[in-house]
């Protein structure tokens, strides 16, 4: 599927990851030239190598989300190489297998552990928003694409401080499609629920996935390339309309009502 992005320079963060090489793969064969952005340098490099091996323009950055000078860095690194920025993807989050575990309730939540969230998933993705702006609003053009999370809109026994800053981002997304909207600038949310990338699959406990599969409304699980084409078309001019949105692509397991699986079983004696 092509989404009419020629010419344009996008910047991915998190492109090293499952949804952020999908987006840079579907992007790059839209006729993007891609930025990959992530703390892994190494896999950003081998993700930047395989789209110019297809023939594509990429280059890859080293970007820690946690840092300010990292963040302005990258920026600045991507101005130096193509003196302009049309597209921000801002993927990148706090992931790790140490700080989900520890993600649980409230009443059980260290300090260190929020802050940790909110130091990357919003503050982080705050300092890129404001740095992109900086770039484009002199060219009153532009997109940004913030992934938040479908947890943003669901209360859940864990994860509350992942899906608190997650909330934030999708305030934020607001905050910036009003402010910049008459400067040309869009920007939206993409909502993922679980997706089927490797880092997923390989931690997630079998058990947890069937519920989460349960209650997903499509067949399966999405893949990286179901966010990523969603990505690429809020950033192509087909999407020119459409701003301040939080779009969730999660199969619709933010849309039904409690117990949907079960219920499901009973009326229908479907086999979820």
């Amino acid at each position: 599927m092509h989404y009419e992005l020629e010419g344009k320079v996008a910047l991915i963060t998190g492109g090293a990851g499952g949804i952020g090489a999908a987006t840079c793969r579907i992007m790059a064969e839209s006729g993007a030239r891609i930025v990959v952005a992530d703390i892994a340098t190494d896999r950003a490099e081998a993700v930047a190598a395989d789209l110019r091996a297809s023939g594509h323009e990429a280059i890859a950055l080293t970007l820690d989300l946690g840092s300010e000078d990292s963040i302005r860095a990258m920026y600045r690194a991507t101005e130096a190489r193509y003196g302009r920025l049309d597209i921000v993807d801002n993927n990148a989050a706090l992931l790790t297998a140490d700080q989900a575990q520890r993600d649980g309730d409230i009443e059980h939540m260290r300090t260190d552990d929020w802050d940790a969230a909110f130091a990357v998933n919003t503050r982080g993705t705050m300092i890129s928003c404001r740095e992109a702006l900086r770039l484009m609003t002199p060219a009153r053009r532009g997109v940004i694409i913030n992934t938040a999370s479908n947890l943003a809109l669901q209360g859940n026994v864990i994860q509350a401080a992942y899906s608190a800053s997650k909330a934030a981002v999708i305030q934020m997304t607001r905050a910036i499609a009003t402010s910049h909207g008459k400067l040309g600038i869009r920007c939206n949310a993409v909502l993922p629920g679980l997706t089927g990338t490797p880092s997923a699959l390989a931690h997630l406990p079998a058990e947890l996935r069937e519920t989460v599969e349960e209650e997903t409304l499509t067949p399966g699980l999405g893949a990286p390339e179901d966010i990523a084409h969603l990505v690429a078309f809020l950033a192509s001019d087909a999407a020119r309309y459409i701003t301040g949105q939080a779009m969730a692509a999660d199969g619709g397991t933010s849309v039904h009502v409690p117990g949907y699986a079960r219920l499901n079983r009973f009326f229908n004696g479907v086999a979820a």
